[in-house]
């Protein structure tokens, strides 16, 4: 008997932004492992479900994979919840799905279900080509950060990131040295959110607009700077 492991994308802010089919398989499912058990109970009770909860995000021991991985070998359905969007992307969940191939020689099914995911959603709306582009998750705090900032201005294709209300203004007022004033950029912010913002379309007006209205530098962010 081989269990069943989903990876489930969840609204990055607005719940009305959840599947038919990611509540489904929510309802069904043996355990549920999420970054933020208090995150994930809002969810659940919005959808009028109750299970059991496995904490599980980038500081989990090993113990816990081990866990998780016991319950799917019992044949159970395990499934997989970030705090917002798609697991996986910028966040442990694909490190959970290689330990279970490896572990379980291949007997686990594992099955994506679609849906929220930021750098997706930011990216349809920024009017820069996406045919072909450098995901760089989060900015580093110290290390490698000016070393990236400068690949981004030297890069021939569109760059996305994800950056933080604490450091928005200093990413920005880098690039803004880094990068010729014309260059394309757009930023959004608090995305399906009360406060969604769409800033753009150069370094300049991004920073500009953030500068002026002290508002616009908190939420949660992502950045796109459009080809050298």
């Amino acid at each position: 008997m081989s269990g069943q492991l989903y990876i489930v994308a969840t609204p990055i802010g607005n719940l009305g932004d959840i599947t038919a089919r990611a509540a489904e398989i929510l309802k069904k499912a043996d355990i549920i492992a999420c970054e933020d058990t208090r995150h994930t109970i809002r969810l659940l009770e919005h959808l009028g479900i109750r299970k059991t909860l496995i904490s599980y995000h980038q500081h989990s021991h090993q113990t816990k994979v081990g866990q998780l991985i016991d319950h799917l070998k019992k044949g159970e359905t395990v499934a997989v919840v970030s705090d917002a969007g798609t697991p996986g992307v910028n966040d442990p969940g694909n490190l959970l799905v290689r330990q279970v191939i490896e572990q379980t020689d291949g007997s686990v099914q594992i099955s994506a279900i679609p849906g929220p995911c930021a750098l997706v959603a930011a990216a349809s709306i920024s009017g820069l080509p996406t045919d072909r582009f450098t995901f760089l998750g989060f900015m580093p705090h110290k290390k490698g950060r000016e070393t990236l900032l400068k690949q981004i201005a030297a890069n021939d294709e569109t760059n996305i990131f994800y950056e933080s209300t604490h450091r928005i203004m200093k990413t920005l007022e880098r690039l803004n040295e880094l990068l010729e004033p014309d260059r394309p950029m757009v930023i959004t912010r608090e995305l399906t959110k009360k406060f969604e913002e769409r800033i753009g379309e150069t370094v300049g007006a991004c920073l500009e607009r953030l500068k002026s209205h002290p508002e616009s530098q908190k939420g949660e962010f992502v950045v796109i700077v459009g080809a050298k």
